[in-house]
């Protein structure tokens, strides 16, 4: 007997796999995907059409998910990055990784060979659950074209289980070609499929962290990059301001506090932290940043705010850990000292005052160097002219080793949210991507980033990405032609004889590159040309390349501090 069609669904609404993703990606408010194109994962592209949702193409899947992750710093809403199977997902797995280790919240959605031929070594088939899983909050494959949306949004729900991160979903591609009744397919409705991710603190903590605060005659708090992704920075800086507490901060929490505020305090930590009878740290872990907690006084009462259970206290011994969004947290204390404020904080002129003098100090240590008219260009003049550069306008993203190791001493952003770096993995080539994100975003916002030539090497082919979306950035290169943070530890470990082994680049002109992709470029050797050549770039209008030869032999203080080169 022949097989009759089957014609249960006839007169029904249709809706494919790749446009129920691109449903449920709009009711999470996703307004843009980066991605590079593959034959498993064009639906999706067809749906974005139709959902009105950007496709931002560029030249290697490393990028998509770096911008997917700088999307998520810059704009507080998670990123969204599309690629193929295979090595388009393999090539994608740093950028994963770099979200993962910096609290990032991204979903990557990869392609996967045809349920029909699942192992039988369809193109491009590999276990991409299996390989992300240990670098994402959650990863699972789609089994069914009806459950697309419904698990596309629980993607997004998993990446704010605790402190925030990435989540991977793969789509075979039957899967994701097939068409289903709408009537049969979950779309979670915008708003209504996962909870608020603003968890206040336990009050009998908050309560003992205002009294502890109150009676401190040396307190510290670093604000770290939790203030920044809770967007707690005015309950932050009414904290600082209304407790008298001086104020550190890292990743991105830099620029919580602008430059010159009286509670703003950035070449004294180690001091401060030496010398505090009470350290908060707020939304940073213990880690290699923080010397895994050896760095703070064995005398100090030490206290840490963070998202994550898991976090607190790891590594290092503390007197109170308290859970939670770190903005609710800081306020919760705030309102909490109400009534005692006065009895804490008018003692501690004579703390700042002292603080204020060992910043000074080491500012004029180091001012030779950040006026120096030497050529090559030492590295700190550079970032110095790029500080002054900077408006409260201007996002500050920085590329590299021991360039950026160099900025992070001098350049202070001047706005919440203006500070961009890699985090903890400390991940070469985020440079290029995140100025797609923040000037795709933000194209209110001005662009400065800083690379060093090895980082900018990594990912600098999609300067022609810039070019082709119109993103006017400005981009500067100090060029030493080494990967200098590594070279200095091979001449450290093993003698000048040696320090150059499989360190040293060739002297590219990263200004001709520049202008050969369409965008402006211009050579700095002479010092007094920083300044102008940054305002020319800023003028042109495109996006940019100054490429500043810097002093191969001047070595960054936090290079040379590595522990791993001792």
């Amino acid at each position: 007997m022949p097989d009759t069609p089957d014609t249960s669904d006839a007169g029904q609404d249709l809706v494919s796999g790749g446009h129920l993703v691109a449903k449920a990606l709009k009711a999470e408010g996703v307004e843009v995907i980066y991605t590079l194109c593959g034959g498993h994962i064009i639906d999706i592209y067809d749906g974005c059409v139709d959902e009105g949702i950007d496709v931002i193409d560029v030249r290697h899947e490393q990028v998509a998910a770096h911008a997917a992750d700088g999307y998520a710093r810059i704009t507080g809403k998670p990123g969204c990055a599309v690629v193929t199977a295979g090595p388009g997902t393999t090539d994608a797995v740093t950028g994963v990784a770099n979200a993962y280790r910096a609290e990032s919240p991204m979903v990557l959605i990869g392609g996967q060979g045809a349920l029909t031929q699942h192992k039988m070594g369809s193109l491009q088939d590999l276990p991409h659950v299996d390989m992300m899983t240990p670098i994402t909050k959650f990863a699972a494959t789609v089994p069914d074209t009806a459950r697309a949306a419904d698990m596309v949004s629980m993607a997004f729900r998993e990446c704010y289980h605790g402190a925030p991160g990435p989540s991977f979903l793969e789509i075979p591609r039957d899967v994701l070609d097939a068409k289903v009744p709408a009537a049969k397919a979950r779309v979670p409705r915008t708003g209504r499929y996962r909870a608020s991710t603003r968890a206040a603190g336990d009050p009998e903590a908050v309560q003992r962290l205002a009294d502890l605060l109150v009676r401190a005659e040396k307190p510290a708090i670093l604000l770290g990059s939790q203030v920044w992704t809770t967007r707690g920075t005015d309950a932050a800086i009414e904290l600082v301001r209304t407790l008298n507490v001086p104020a550190y901060m890292n990743g991105a929490g830099r620029g919580t506090l602008p430059p010159g505020d009286p509670h703003h305090f950035q070449l004294s930590r180690r001091y401060a932290f030496s010398n505090a009878d009470l350290i908060v740290i707020v939304g940073t872990p213990f880690d290699f940043r923080m010397g895994y907690g050896r760095r703070l006084s064995p005398d100090a009462t030490v206290v840490q705010i963070d998202l994550d259970y898991r976090t607190v206290g790891k590594n290092r011994d503390i007197d109170l850990g308290v859970v939670g969004d770190a903005g609710l947290i800081l306020s919760q204390v705030t309102q909490a000292a109400s009534g005692n404020v006065n009895g804490g904080s008018a003692g501690r002129k004579a703390w700042l005052d002292e603080l204020r003098a060992v910043e000074q100090a080491a500012v004029e240590k180091r001012l030779p160097q950040l006026r120096s008219d030497a050529s090559p260009i030492h590295p700190y003049r550079l970032v110095s002219e790029i500080n002054d550069f900077l408006t409260e306008d201007s996002v500050y993203i920085g590329d590299g080793g021991d360039i950026v190791t160099f900025s992070g001493q001098v350049v202070q952003p001047k706005s919440p949210g203006h500070w961009m770096d890699p985090g903890p993995l400390g991940t070469l080539g985020v440079g290029i991507p995140f100025v797609l994100a923040a000037k795709q975003a933000r194209p209110d916002k001005e662009v400065v980033a800083l690379f060093g030539d090895g980082a900018f090497s990594l990912t600098g082919w999609d300067f022609e990405t810039l070019v082709r979306y119109n993103l006017p950035f400005v981009g500067i290169v100090g060029n030493n032609s080494s990967m200098n943070q590594i070279r200095y530890g091979q001449k450290a470990k093993y003698g000048e004889e040696r320090e150059r082994v499989g360190n040293t680049l060739g002297d590219v002109h990263y200004d001709k590159f520049a202008q050969m992709l369409g965008g402006y470029g211009e050579e700095v050797r002479d010092p007094a040309e920083i300044a102008p050549a940054l305002r020319r770039a800023r003028e042109s209008g495109l996006p940019s390349l100054i490429n500043v030869w810097v002093d191969p032999d001047a070595y960054a203080p936090g290079t040379m501090n590595q522990t791993m080169y001792k």
